[in-house]
């Protein structure tokens, strides 16, 4: 559904490449995490993607066609993206948000028809954002946890066939970052095409199908998450001791960052 092939992304001034020829697909019917250290190219990705940054090299393909010859009303029916950060000046309600998810089937002229109100109500349910929609409440009003999943719920309701996410469990708690992975799986099995950005990479190893690790621009490690949650490859990548364990309850490989032990300082004490 979107393949990267070789892409190279460079920034002005920058020492070196953000994305040194980078290469990965995120077909249907899977779940494709990206991880890597801060810095390393996995928000580049996500620009280029959607044409924010120019690509340098390689391509950027969405079905077997370049992206840069697709429209971009066109490209937004197929691929719905939540990127890591968006500020919203207009005060509209909750479902006025999330239906601005329809836009691209609508255009600017178009009333909303039926099923594109029942697309709404199943991007709200689907990001469990319908309680919040009810009172009215405006998204200015929420709080980081719930404008994250509101933004979830306007992208379901674009109802594309890939969803692309940068980093969506920022700000949620414990039980709500658990609902986001476990919907993009049922998504991924659904058939949709789902590639993640996150830094959760204990998350990531427990619902991701495929993980590519990226380091400096480059791709450190791809493939299913035992092959990629190995000790020596991420103490490489994060410059960080750590031990790799299993999760008790699915078995999936689990991380564990170590303390980095020091002898406390001397104090000199005065008689």
């Amino acid at each position: 559904m979107i393949r990267f092939d070789d892409v190279v992304v460079r920034y002005p001034r920058a020492d070196r490449p953000a994305l040194g020829g980078v290469s990965l697909d995120t077909p249907r019917g899977r779940l494709t995490a990206v991880v890597g250290p801060n810095g390393s190219g996995k928000s580049t990705l996500i620009r280029a993607l959607l044409g924010r940054v120019a690509v340098a090299g390689g391509r950027v393909v969405v079905d077997d066609q370049p992206l840069e010859t697709i429209k971009r009303d066109a490209l937004a029916r197929r691929v719905a993206v939540v990127t890591q950060r968006e500020e919203l000046t207009l005060a509209l309600t909750i479902e006025e948000y999330v239906a601005i998810g329809r836009f691209p089937h609508l255009g600017g002229w178009r009333s909303a028809r039926t099923a594109d109100r029942e697309a709404v109500a199943r991007g709200m349910a689907r990001a469990g954002v319908e309680d919040l929609a009810r009172d009215g409440r405006r998204v200015q009003d929420l709080s980081g946890g719930e404008w994250q999943r509101v933004r979830l719920a306007r992208a379901l309701a674009q109802e594309g066939e890939a969803l692309v996410l940068d980093e969506p469990t920022t700000f949620l708690d414990i039980g709500h970052e658990m609902a986001v992975f476990e919907l993009l799986h049922r998504l991924a099995a659904d058939g949709l095409a789902v590639l993640l950005v996150s830094h959760q990479l204990n998350l990531v190893a427990r619902f991701a199908d495929h993980i590519v690790l990226l380091h400096q621009g480059h791709v450190a490690a791809e493939g299913p998450p035992e092959a990629v949650m190995q000790a020596t490859t991420l103490e490489r990548v994060y410059e960080w001791p750590l031990v790799v364990t299993r999760d008790p309850a699915v078995g999936a490989p689990a991380l564990l960052p170590l303390r980095v032990h020091r002898r406390p300082s001397t104090v000199n004490r005065q008689p």
